[in-house]
């Protein structure tokens, strides 16, 4: 029985790492471009580990990119986006679960499954009519596109594996559906709230297609100012790397940091409905 458990746990570690190995190479060799000087990242056979670190990669972004400002406008649309979705989708996902609303349930699922793209036009029409074009505004409105539909699909399936019994002891004492949402509902949920939290700053900080479009020269976010980098006349692998490596560290912390609460949200779902 040992001897059995032991190969199911290889087999499953085995298998665990042929799903990753990718992206974990791709990272190494992400950060391998950063570290190193062009005349490295043109070397035939490629150089993993280079002798000499090219630290300047990471200072010149900084330096001549205006790196400091479009992280400051990451944050400010990636802040408000999630915030906003969060007032407005966890209440939303709970009134949903509660009345069962299953057509409701499904518009939100089709919002969620419809490319950026599709709203795209409409949007941009909409802000160059009421004079925003430019400005942080649009950005955050059009990323709401993209975090209310997870915030509210997410909560909904977490609401309807959460018991009714404390919610139906409050109303008997008296309370109203407001103070048991914000009293009792709310708190339970937390590790749901978590897991709609993190995946909306993911999905909003990594957005690419609505900045390039409504953004200005002075409000880009940080995966536009990566890929103004990109030029035909010269392409600097290293500084690039460093860019994109930036832009991915904020998630990347805030993934490993709130790893428990991602598996506790996850699971917690399943655990309460068994």
């Amino acid at each position: 029985m040992n001897l059995r458990k032991a190969t199911n746990s290889l087999g499953l570690l085995f298998v665990g790492l042929v799903l990753v190995s990718p992206a974990i190479l791709f990272f190494l060799w992400m950060a391998s471009l950063s570290l190193k000087f062009e005349v490295d990242n043109a070397a035939y056979p490629p150089i993993l580990i280079p002798e000499r670190f090219a630290w300047k990669n990471y200072t010149g972004v900084f330096e001549s990119n205006r790196f400091g400002l479009f992280f400051l406008n990451s944050l400010i649309v990636t802040g408000a986006a999630t915030g906003l979705a969060l007032l407005i989708g966890v209440p939303a996902g709970y009134g949903i679960a509660r009345m069962k609303a299953t057509k409701a349930a499904v518009v939100v699922l089709i919002a969620r499954m419809t490319p950026g793209l599709s709203y795209l036009i409409p949007l941009f029409l909409l802000f160059q009519w009421l004079g925003l074009m430019g400005t942080l505004v649009p950005q955050i409105i059009a990323h709401l596109v993209i975090t209310v539909p997870i915030v509210i699909w997410i909560m909904i399936g977490y609401f309807e594996t959460t018991p009714l019994e404390l919610e139906e002891a409050a109303v008997i004492d008296g309370a109203n559906r407001w103070h048991v949402f914000r009293h009792i509902a709310l708190p339970i949920a937390k590790p749901g709230v978590t897991v709609a939290f993190i995946l909306a700053v993911i999905f909003s900080w990594n957005n690419f297609v609505f900045g390039i479009v409504l953004a200005g020269r002075e409000t880009r976010t940080l995966p536009v100012a990566v890929y103004n980098m990109l030029s035909f006349e010269q392409l600097s692998w290293g500084p690039l790397a460093a860019s994109a490596l930036i832009v991915t560290l904020p998630v990347l912390v805030l993934t490993i940091v709130a790893q428990r609460q991602i598996v506790a949200g996850l699971t917690a779902g399943a655990v309460k409905g068994g």
